[in-house]
């Protein structure tokens, strides 16, 4: 289901600038030998988590609501995470008692200049899950910029990740930003940034990490002039480690995804892609976050009544614009591996609230926020290259070439 702009999650925090809090990251654990997966349709209930702020809200001040209710059912679990920063803190609150609302704790405030998450699950009378994720920005002094930034510090994730800033406000000088900005590897490997008009910059080698390797960014933004009169706030040192290699090929006409570890093809995994008037993107996508659950709402991408499903399991995020791999618990067994009738994502065949021992299930704990999948032989073009951690679909000499140092 492609484009899925009104998501949701659940868990723990993993990653930062497109994720929130993410449910059941776990690293892979060894295995030997190939393994293959040979092998209904109920929906939930209607949209009941409502959130303050609105997802995407900026500007959010110290005094203004935050809040989230249901109206009807129980709330199961809320959290609210200040995420992209040093170390991800957690804004406390509670569930009220008869569990339809939940707010922060007296005197618990935002801080500024800060982004956050909030990941929330919710139960109606019958015992159905409900999820929902959004993020909201707070108020940045007048006259600063900062940089919302990915990955989390101190995470480890897959050897395709990309190092992404994102800037609350736009930026007239490049260089001076880029510059001031230190990307550093051990061991020691070229770092290029590459500019995706002037709010956004990434920055990646000619191909993807090494597995163990350490990366360190400084942030020597305060006092960076970016724009008249607008310069930065931030001045830090973070940093990520990179862990095992995982890159999963799709193929879309042979229905089928297989998942290579350290170079080493472990799994085939029957699938499901993008149906002929809904395909799949082509070329490499890069894991940005992971949901036990999330909701999939057609009606937010133009695609009508179509679908609706709040609990849709093992949810993997590859692009912005709302490309999963999935969990799918509502097509007939034999659609995996014989036919594509997705709305755009990836399926794979799962159970109602999610199995461990399913296809999905299996992937989904065996992948890192940073793992590349990369998809082949689908009748769509190739992702944009800022569509998510797209970047590994431009050439080393074309990335190079986004840099404003070059």
């Amino acid at each position: 289901m492609r484009h899925v702009l009104k998501r949701a999650g659940t868990g723990t925090a993993a990653f930062l600038t497109w994720a929130g809090l993410m449910a059941g990251v776990v690293g892979l654990t060894g295995c030997t030998g190939e393994e293959t997966f040979m092998e209904g349709k109920a929906r939930a209930p209607g949209d009941t988590i409502r959130i303050t702020p609105e997802d995407g809200a900026k500007g959010i001040g110290r005094t203004d609501r935050i809040e989230v209710r249901v109206p009807d059912g129980r709330l199961e679990r809320v959290e609210v995470t200040q995420v992209e920063d040093a170390t991800p803190t957690e804004l406390p609150g509670e569930i009220s008692e008869d569990g339809r609302s939940w707010t922060p704790e007296r005197g618990a405030t935002v801080a500024l200049a800060a982004k956050y998450s909030v990941d929330a699950v919710a139960v109606d009378a019958r015992g159905r899950r409900s999820a929902r994720h959004t993020t909201f920005t707070t108020t940045v002094p007048t006259h600063r910029f900062i940089g919302y930034f990915s990955p989390e510090n101190r995470s480890t994730v897959g050897t395709g990740m990309i190092i992404s800033f994102d800037f609350n406000r736009k930026i007239r000088d490049r260089a001076a930003v880029e510059r001031a900005i230190r990307i550093t590897s051990q061991p020691p490997v070229e770092i290029v940034g590459h500019w995706f008009g002037d709010g956004r910059l990434d920055f990646r080698p000619q191909e993807y990490w090494k597995p163990d390797t350490r990366v360190g960014i400084e942030l020597n933004l305060r006092d960076v002039q970016a724009a008249p009169g607008v310069f930065g706030i931030q001045q830090k040192t973070v940093g990520f480690t990179i862990g095992r290699s995982q890159v999963s090929l799709v193929d879309a006409e042979e229905h089928t995804m297989k998942v290579w570890r350290d170079g080493e093809l472990v799994s085939t995994v029957p699938i499901t892609a993008g149906g002929p008037k809904t395909t799949t993107y082509n070329g490499k996508m890069v894991v940005t976050e992971l949901y036990d659950v999330t909701r999939m709402d057609g009606r937010t991408v133009g695609f009508g009544g179509e679908y609706d499903i709040k609990d849709v399991p093992h949810a993997v995020r590859l692009t912005t614009s709302g490309t999963f791999l999935h969990g799918n618990y509502w097509a007939p067994r034999d659609t995996f591996g014989s036919k594509n009738v997705s709305h755009g994502c990836v399926g794979l065949r799962d159970i109602k609230g999610g199995g461990a021992d399913t296809p999905a299930g299996w992937f989904f704990d065996r992948t890192l926020i940073g793992d590349v999948v990369e998809v082949v032989n689908s009748r769509d073009r190739v992702v944009a290259a800022d569509n998510g951690l797209g970047g590994w679909n431009l050439n080393w000499e074309t990335w190079k070439a986004g840099s404003a140092l070059r």
